[in-house]
């Protein structure tokens, strides 16, 4: 047991309340623990540069804290004029895993943000984040779909994000801030409905981890993930997945 009354392999609660924001295509707000972040997907009728001419579209996030969200106030990172290597990260991390369930040229010389605003952090606001983010994208999809502008949602998998890690010399799921903390080993993993890995992020905070800790990790990563993946599912009903079609090089291969 832990110290929130939970088993090694227990997720905390999880709460998903689509519809958070009146003028977003999409929002939803997270709730895993204590954590909570608000993601909205806001859709632009515009793309990169990089992107001119290309026929495709573009998924790209941004996060950020609120100066409360923690037990002690953090100065704005606009108020700084720059944001930090942490957020950063994040956000780039949270961009290149929803593109990758996404295909691009399908959704036309338009482009998705998400904005993931973390409002309390008690653990694992960049999973909660990118589990968020990628039902808001789907909710912002489908209504692109009501409103005529897409034939269809070209959403390919399912996708969510979760924390493992070794504490006190235990493989643990979904670590609160205190198990965060005092890790031997911390990792975040992203996987697919059809449970392929997107990333995976391990550190070995103060000593190494073997190959068997590895696949206790994974494993517990991804029972973790299909249970999210179910809560998300919940929310979107009627979501249909794109199933891209063949090359014909392969067809005739």
């Amino acid at each position: 047991m832990r110290s929130d009354g939970r088993q090694l392999d227990q997720l905390r609660p999880v709460l998903i309340t689509p519809h958070v924001n009146k003028y977003a295509e999409g929002s939803v707000l997270i709730e895993c623990g204590d954590t909570q972040v608000i993601c909205t997907a806001t859709v632009e009728e515009k793309i990169p540069p990089f992107l001119k001419g290309l026929g495709q579209g573009w998924v790209t996030a941004e996060y950020s804290m609120l100066p409360r969200a923690t037990g002690v106030r953090n100065v704005r990172e606009a108020a700084r004029g720059k944001i930090g290597g942490r957020t950063y990260e994040i956000q780039r991390l949270i961009g290149r895993a929803l593109r990758s369930v996404v295909d691009l040229s399908q959704l036309g010389e338009r482009s998705i943000w998400l904005d993931c605003d973390v409002i309390q952090a008690a653990g694992g606001t960049r999973t909660a984040s990118l589990t968020g983010a990628f039902v808001a994208m789907a909710l912002a999809l489908e209504k692109m779909v009501a409103l005529e502008k897409l034939a269809f949602v070209p959403i390919t998998d399912f996708l969510a994000a979760i924390s493992v890690g070794i504490v006190d010399g235990k493989c643990m799921l979904d670590l609160e801030y205190q198990e965060d903390f005092r890790a031997q080993v911390d990792m975040n993993v992203i996987m697919t409905g059809q449970g392929e890995y997107v990333e995976i992020q391990g550190t070995a905070e103060q000593q190494p981890f073997n190959a068997n800790e590895l696949a206790q990790l994974l494993a517990l990563a991804k029972e973790g993930i299909l249970t999210l993946i179910d809560k998300q599912a919940a929310i979107l009903p009627g979501l249909k997945l794109w199933i891209p079609p063949e090359d014909d090089e392969e067809d005739e291969a």
